[in-house]
């Protein structure tokens, strides 16, 4: 699992593998954020007419990194 969320942040689960995290918990740090994060790389909420249309679970805390990211991915649609 943790595998495939690192294909998604790759520099999340890098980072926290360096900071000494063990698998499982790498794994549970990132596992949400992963999902959300690929949602928004995907191109899932590009055409929102507000923020109010977005679904509830559409956010996640993430670093500067990560939505750096997402605005590039958004910026080259």
């Amino acid at each position: 699992h943790c595998l495939a969320v690192r294909a998604v942040c790759q520099r999340e689960i890098d980072c926290d593998r360096r900071n000494g995290y063990s698998w499982k918990i790498t794994l549970l740090r990132n596992y949400w954020k992963s999902k959300v994060k690929q949602e928004w790389l995907s191109g899932k909420y590009s055409n929102i007419p507000s923020q109010f249309s977005l679904p509830e679970k559409s956010m996640y805390p993430m670093d500067v990194n990560t939505w750096g990211e997402i605005l590039e991915a958004e910026l080259e649609r």
